[in-house]
C-alpha cells in the first residue's frame, strides 16, 4: 500500500499556499483589484509527472495575464483526492476569500470504483459549503468521464454526475475536461492517466472555453 505521507505533505502545502498567498494586485489609478480562481482538485490539477509552471491550472493562469484579466489562480490541487477529501478540507481552503472556484475531483472516484451517488452527494457538497461562506462565487465543474475497462453501466452512470450536478446547481460546466487527451497515449504518462506537459496544455485550452467568458463576464461587473 501506498505510504500516506506525500499525500499528508501534499495536503499541508496546499493548504500553506491557499492559506499564505495573496493576489499579487496591481497598483496605480488603472489597477483592478485581483479576484481569487481556486481550482480544487487532485494530481490533474496538481500536475502529476510535469515539470513546475505546466500544470492546467498554471497554463490557466498564463492565458489569464496575456489576455489582461484581473484574476490569481490558487492551485488547491492534491493528488489522490476524491470528492470526500475535497469535502473534508474545503472549510479550510474556504477561510481566505473564493471569487470562482473550480471543481475538478471526481475522477479518483470512478477509478475506485465509488459508487455514482457518493461522488453526487459530496460534490453538492462542496457547493453547498462554498455558496454558504461566499454567495458570490462563481462556481465551474469539471466533468469527468470513466475509460470503457470500468464497465459500460458504471461508465454511463458516472459521467451523467457532472452535468447533472451542474444542471440542478446552476453551475458553470466543462463538458469533458480530458476530451482529446484522455487515454491518448502520446499525450500521457506512461500510466495513460496522467497527461504529459503537451496534454496539460491541450487540457486548459478545453477548460479556457468555460472559464473564460466566465472571467471576463466577472471583470466587467467589478469595472467602475
Amino acid at each position: 500500500m501506498r505510504s500516506l505521507l506525500p499525500l499528508a505533505l501534499s495536503i499541508i502545502a496546499v493548504h500553506a499556499c491557499v492559506l499564505g498567498a495573496e493576489p499579487a494586485n496591481q497598483t496605480g489609478p488603472s489597477a483592478k483589484p485581483t479576484q481569487r480562481v481556486v481550482v480544487l482538485g487532485d494530481s490533474l490539477a496538481a500536475g502529476y509527472g510535469v515539470g513546475a509552471g505546466e500544470s492546467w491550472p498554471d497554463r490557466i493562469q498564463s492565458r489569464i495575464r496575456d489576455a489582461g484579466l484581473p484574476f490569481t489562480v490558487i492551485n488547491a490541487g492534491v493528488s489522490g483526492d476524491t470528492t470526500a477529501g475535497g469535502l473534508r478540507r474545503i472549510d479550510w481552503i474556504l477561510k481566505q476569500p473564493v471569487d470562482v472556484l473550480v471543481l475538478e475531483l471526481g475522477g479518483n472516484d470512478g477509478l475506485r470504483g465509488m459508487a455514482p451517488t457518493a461522488t453526487r452527494t459530496n460534490l453538492v457538497g462542496i457547493v453547498q459549503k462554498t455558496r454558504a461562506k461566499w454567495p458570490s462565487a462563481s462556481i465551474v465543474l469539471a466533468g469527468m468521464q470513466m475509460p470503457a475497462s470500468m464497465g459500460r453501466e458504471f461508465s454511463q452512470k458516472f459521467g451523467q454526475i457532472f452535468p447533472e450536478v451542474a444542471k440542478a446547481e446552476q453551475l458553470h460546466l466543462i463538458p469533458h475536461l480530458l476530451e482529446g487527451v484522455g487515454g491518448v497515449p502520446e499525450l500521457n504518462l506512461p500510466d495513460l492517466i496522467h497527461p504529459t506537459a503537451t496534454g496539460h496544455d491541450l487540457v486548459a485550452s478545453n477548460a479556457w472555453k468555460t472559464i473564460e467568458p466566465l472571467l471576463r463576464q466577472r471583470a466587467a461587473q467589478k469595472s467602475p
